[in-house]
């Protein structure tokens, strides 16, 4: 990775980790995704059941193949048919852990997400024990407006795109609030503080991760 970009994503990568902090989440900044890897490993016990929100952050970190090998139960519902995933979306809302990214992390440590389903979103605010969000640094943006932004012109079409949907978005390239029956963004979810239940962990990572 460009040298100037690492101490960029470093600079506002542990920036974040504070305001999150701050906002009662645990969080810690990872320098690297072997970082992140170890990281995740260390929070998860030999007997938890994990829920495995979609994302292209954790296939990246081949996280559900290590788990799966290390013995844990993983409710992973990508590429099951309608049915099948259905079943297993409610399962990872009662498993021990729930394990996800985020489309974007404000500077002063809000969390923004839009789901399709809404799995994530129900996984990541009440449910499993404990939940162990990763985002890599290119996800960081200003305040909420940004967040918006960056899922509108990158998230969405993106993981629209990698989800063969027949979304306008992925024609243009831009999100442009369709009314779609394929559309992924149907609700959206703003964190400003950890739940006051929930036992939140956050990993932020010094590399670009995910869209």
């Amino acid at each position: 990775m460009n040298t100037l970009l690492k101490h960029h994503y470093e600079l506002i990568g542990k920036k974040v980790v504070e305001a999150l902090n701050k906002n009662r989440f645990k969080a810690e900044y990872a320098d690297s995704k072997a970082e992140a890897v170890e990281a995740i490993l260390r929070l998860i016990k030999a007997q938890d059941t994990i829920g495995m929100g979609g994302s292209m952050t954790l296939h990246e970190l081949n996280v559900c193949k290590l788990l799966g090998d290390m013995g844990n139960k993983v409710f992973d519902h990508q590429g099951l048919p309608p049915a099948e995933a259905y079943l297993v979306r409610r399962q990872q809302l009662t498993a021990d852990v729930f394990l996800a990214s985020s489309n974007a992390v404000t500077l002063d440590g809000k969390i923004v997400n839009v789901d399709g389903v809404g799995n994530r979103v129900a996984a990541l605010t009440f449910g499993p024990k404990r939940v162990i969000v990763v985002m890599g640094a290119n996800k960081i943006v200003k305040d909420e407006n940004d967040a918006r932004r960056r899922i509108e012109i990158t998230a969405a079409p993106m993981n629209a795109d990698r989800l063969k949907r027949k979304t306008p978005c992925v024609l243009s390239g831009v999100c442009s609030d369709c009314n779609s029956p394929e559309r992924i963004c149907s609700l959206t979810s703003i964190m400003h503080r950890a739940p006051s239940t929930s036992d939140f962990h956050v990993i932020i990572v010094g590399e670009a991760l995910g869209y």
